[in-house]
């Protein structure tokens, strides 16, 4: 069950960063680059859509049924798209595997809750961390050589043959769930699916408007900021907005950390190529390095012992994050050795290590009963919806003027060190009130 868990969340990471890489010759040979930003901004919305259907699925009937549809429409659209002969095919299938993937992301997080005993979750969720980082590593590169060597649409075919298999290493481990008696959709559910098209179609239209210039992407932007600022806090538990104390304040961190890390990540190789002249390679070797210290943060915090306090490791995290992200705004300062920026960012992944397996262990412990899928939902959609509105943020800022220049790099730096700072200061929020 482990080995088939933790190679689908692989595989869900490697199309999500693959497809970036394929995407500028598939637009080419299929002559859409007028759908460009569909492709991506489709699938995201999708995505949103079916975790909270996911999340009600898996609390009235148990993961094993999501799980085995996501995988169908998952799938699906990797056929469909990889054996696409027009653009407006290929984004079908972009938005049928972009459901497939909410629907599997989440039920695979409720199987986590229900077949694991409590005391190996961290390590669990350790293990998916190194699952995305893995693929950061190189997918990218992966994708380009088979563009290159083979087609573009192996891309997409490749991965149903390993997706398959994988799956079905685990349904001998969901024996072990017991099967949950339908029981009657929850209250506001309903509610909760409208205003989850609502968010989605919100994402998407952000997504698309950071791919456009001048007025339309402003206008599209504001649109879709405001759909968010509506539909988003629906679709988390009460009080996430003000930090209420146990899960409100832990889906709440996860979101900080999103946007804190996405924000500064996006920024950094544009950063030390304008400002201190590294080529591409030099300057995404920065993010490598990032990416293999969460790997290191993610399996120390599963090897602990259980802390003492449930506010320790996302406290950490959220300070190491803060910590590495000032540190690699000094490298602004003329005469900074660009090593600087190596530690820092070292640092910040070593926080987000700490921190993201510990949150969403502590959201599967601080569940009411019946409502893991409910309350992974809402922690996956946190984190998307977090990342997304801080790309548009950041993008806004670079676009400000002719050229980025060092003052929008600061200014982007500050909003992402802000942000994780910010979650340091309510860390201590998620242990809750007591009775």
């Amino acid at each position: 069950m482990t080995v088939g868990s933790v190679a689908l969340i692989s595989l869900l990471a490697f199309e999500a960063l693959a497809v970036g890489t394929a995407m500028p010759t598939v637009a080419r040979s299929l002559d859409g680059l007028a759908l460009y930003g569909l492709a991506f901004g489709g699938p995201f919305a999708t995505g949103v859509l079916a975790m909270v259907l996911s999340g009600i699925w898996c609390d009235t009937r148990g993961p094993a049924a999501p799980m085995w549809h996501g995988l169908l429409w998952f799938v699906a659209g990797l056929v469909v798209a990889g054996t696409a002969s027009a653009m407006e095919v290929l984004v079908v299938g972009r938005v049928v595997q972009g459901f497939g993937s909410g629907l599997l992301s989440v039920a695979l997080y409720v199987i986590v809750g229900q077949a694991y005993p409590e005391e190996l979750h961290r390590r669990i969720f350790a293990a998916f961390a190194a699952a995305w980082v893995v693929p950061s590593l190189v997918g990218p590169a992966l994708a380009g050589l088979v563009v290159e060597h083979l087609h573009w649409r192996w891309v997409f075919l490749a991965v149903p043959v390993v997706a398959v298999p994988a799956a079905l290493l685990i349904r001998p481990g969901l024996r072990s769930i017991a099967v949950t008696a339908v029981t009657r959709v929850p209250a506001g559910a309903v509610a909760r699916i409208g205003w989850a098209c609502g968010a989605g179609v919100s994402a998407a239209l952000l997504h698309i408007g950071g791919q456009q210039r001048g007025a339309s992407a402003v206008a599209l932007s504001a649109v879709a900021i405001a759909g968010l600022l509506v539909c988003a806090p629906r679709l988390l538990p009460p009080g996430s907005l003000r930090a209420a104390r146990g899960l409100p304040t832990v889906i709440g961190l996860r979101g900080l950390a999103s946007a804190a890390f996405v924000g500064a990540e996006v920024v950094i190789p544009l950063m030390l190529s304008r400002e201190r002249g590294l080529s591409p390679t030099a300057a995404g070797l920065v993010l490598t390095v990032g990416a293999l210290f969460w790997s290191a943060g993610s399996w120390i915090q599963g090897r602990r012992t259980a802390p003492a306090s449930r506010a320790s490791l996302p406290r950490a995290g959220l300070a190491c994050l803060t910590a590495g992200i000032g540190t690699v705004a000094l490298t602004l300062v003329p005469g900074t050795p660009v090593a600087v920026a190596v530690l820092g960012w070292a640092v910040a992944g070593l926080g987000m290590g700490l921190l993201y397996p510990s949150l969403s262990a502590l959201t599967l412990e601080l569940s009411a009963p019946g409502e893991q899928g409910r309350s992974s939902s809402s922690l996956q959609l946190c984190d998307s919806l977090g990342a997304a509105t801080v790309l548009a943020l950041t993008g806004a800022v670079l676009a400000s003027g002719s050229a980025p220049a060092a003052g929008s790099f600061l200014v982007t730096l500050a909003i992402s060190a802000a942000l994780a700072l910010c979650g340091v200061l309510l860390s201590n929020r998620v242990t809750p009130a007591r009775a």
